[in-house]
């Protein structure tokens, strides 16, 4: 069992103009990432099924090659391995779900 204050979780820088706090369960990650307007998330994939949680902002999904458009209460599952990028059309707030651990977050929030 842990407690977790947002405010005092170190952020880490995951692209130019996006920044995350990491929280770190037994078997799941979670993100709070903000994204400066106009920020670009480069095409990647990654072992772990992600969801994808817009509470502000308005972010342009793209997911293997085809494009979505989240705004606030709109969610996304990503399925593991899945290429995918995104793009802040305005600043946006997003919570992320992964599962397993992103461990690599996790260690570049503990350095």
């Amino acid at each position: 069992m842990a407690y977790w204050e947002l405010q005092n979780l170190k952020e880490i820088t995951l692209a130019e103009g996006i920044r995350a706090k990491v929280i770190a369960g037994e078997n799941t990650t979670i993100t709070h990432v903000t994204l400066d307007t106009g920020a670009v998330l480069p095409v990647h994939k990654h072992p772990q099924e992600q969801i994808v949680n817009v509470i502000e902002g308005e972010l342009e999904l793209t997911v293997e090659g085809q494009k979505y458009v989240l705004t606030r209460g709109r969610i996304f599952t990503l399925a593991p391995d899945q290429s995918h990028s995104g793009r802040a059309l305005t600043e946006v707030y997003v919570i992320d779900v992964f599962q397993p651990n992103r461990t690599d977050l996790e260690q570049a929030a503990k350095s």
